[in-house]
C-alpha cells in the first residue's frame, strides 16, 4: 500500500495513537465525548433559540460559539473514529485540504468570537445603560459575521499554500488529522520560511482577540473594584466567570501551537494538545456555561419540566379518546 501511495496523492494518518493496543476503548471513550459535545452544543443553540429570556447579545453570541464547535468536532472525529476501526486510514488530498481550511476558519473565527464576546461583557459590566444600544441585533450580526469571515480569511490565505508543496516519499502524517505542521513535515522542499510567516500571522491573529480580551477585563476588574454593592459584585463575576473559564482553555492550547517555539513540540506533544481544543474543549465550552449559569440551567429544567408534561397530556387524551 506504501508504495502504491507514493504514487498517489492521498494520505495516511497515523491516528492519536499509532499503534494502540486496545483501539475498541479508545474508539469507545472518543465516541462518547463526541456525542457529549454534540449533544450538549445542540442543547445550547436550542436553549437559547426557545427560551425568549436567553434572547440577548450575550447568547446569540454563545450559540453561534456552540454552532463553531458542533462543526470543528464533526470535521476531526469521525475521521479519526473510522480509522479506529479501519486498517487503511487514507484521506484524499481533497479531503485534506477541506480539514485544513475548515480547521483554520473554525479556530480563527472563534478567536474572534471569543475577543468579542469579553468585549460584551464589558459593555454590559461597565456600560448597563448604553448596552441595549451599544450590543443591538445590526452590532451583533456585524460581529458573527466578521469573526467568521476573518476565520475563513485565515482559511483561505493558508490553505492553499499549504496544499501547493511538493510531497514526496512518505505519505504519513503523524496526527489524526491534517494539521498544518505535521502536513509540512512530508514536503520535500524547505518550508521554514513558510513557516515562519504562518505563525507570524497565527500571533497576530491572536494577538487581536487577546488585546480585546485584556482590556475588556481591565476595564470590568476596575468597575468592579469600585462597586459598593457586594451583590453587584458577585453577579458581575458570575457573569465573566463561564467566559473567563472557556478563554483560559482555549487560548492555553492555542498558545502552546501557535506561540511556543519548534525547540517545545514532540509529535506526541502536538497530538495531546491538538486532542484538547479539538474534542475537548467543544464538550467543555456547553458544560461550562451550562453548569456556571443560572439562565441557561433555569431555561434547561424547564425544557426538561415540559417533557413529562407534554407526556402526561398525551396520555390523558389518549385515555379520553378510548
Amino acid at each position: 500500500m506504501k508504495a502504491n501511495l507514493q504514487n498517489s496523492t492521498d494520505f495516511i494518518l497515523l491516528g492519536l495513537i499509532t499503534h494502540p493496543a486496545f483501539p475498541w476503548l479508545v474508539f469507545a471513550v472518543v465516541f462518547s465525548i463526541f456525542l457529549v459535545a454534540v449533544a450538549a452544543n445542540v442543547v445550547m443553540i436550542l436553549l437559547i433559540h426557545m427560551d425568549s429570556r436567553l434572547h440577548t447579545p450575550m447568547y446569540f453570541l454563545l450559540s453561534q460559539l456552540s454552532i463553531m464547535d458542533t462543526v470543528y468536532i464533526c470535521i476531526t472525529v469521525p475521521k479519526m473514529l473510522q480509522d479506529l476501526l479501519s486498517k487503511e486510514k487514507i484521506i484524499s488530498f481533497l479531503g485534506c485540504a477541506l480539514q485544513i481550511f475548515l480547521y483554520l476558519t473554525l479556530i480563527g473565527g472563534e478567536f474572534f468570537l471569543l475577543g468579542l464576546m469579553a468585549y460584551d461583557r464589558y459593555v454590559a459590566v461597565c456600560k448597563p445603560l448604553r448596552y441595549p444600544l451599544l450590543m443591538n441585533r445590526r452590532i451583533c450580526l456585524f460581529m458573527v459575521v466578521g469573526s467568521w469571515v476573518g476565520g475563513s480569511l485565515d482559511g483561505f490565505m493558508l490553505t492553499p499554500f499549504t496544499m501547493s508543496f511538493p510531497y514526496c516519499g512518505s505519505r504519513e502524517i503523524n496526527h489524526f488529522f491534517c494539521e498544518i505542521p505535521a502536513v509540512l513535515k512530508l514536503s520535500c522542499v524547505d518550508t521554514s520560511l513558510y513557516e515562519t510567516l504562518m505563525y507570524a500571522c497565527c500571533v497576530l491573529m491572536l494577538l487581536i482577540p487577546i488585546s480585546i480580551i485584556s482590556v475588556s477585563y481591565t476595564r470590568i476588574l476596575l468597575t468592579v473594584h469600585r462597586m459598593n454593592s457586594v451583590e453587584g459584585r458577585q453577579k458581575a463575576f458570575a457573569t465573566c466567570s463561564s467566559h473567563i473559564a472557556v478563554v483560559s482553555i482555549f487560548y492555553g492550547a492555542a498558545f502552546y501551537t501557535n506561540v511556543l517555539p519548534h525547540s517545545y513540540h514532540t509529535p506526541e506533544k502536538d497530538k495531546v494538545v491538538s486532542t484538547f481544543y479539538t474534542i475537548l474543549t467543544p464538550m467543555l465550552n456547553p458544560l461550562i456555561y451550562s453548569l456556571r449559569n443560572k439562565d441557561v440551567a433555569t431555561a434547561l429544567r424547564k425544557l426538561l419540566g415540559r417533557c413529562p408534561s407534554s407526556q402526561r397530556r398525551r396520555v390523558v387524551d389518549l385515555s379520553r379518546k378510548y
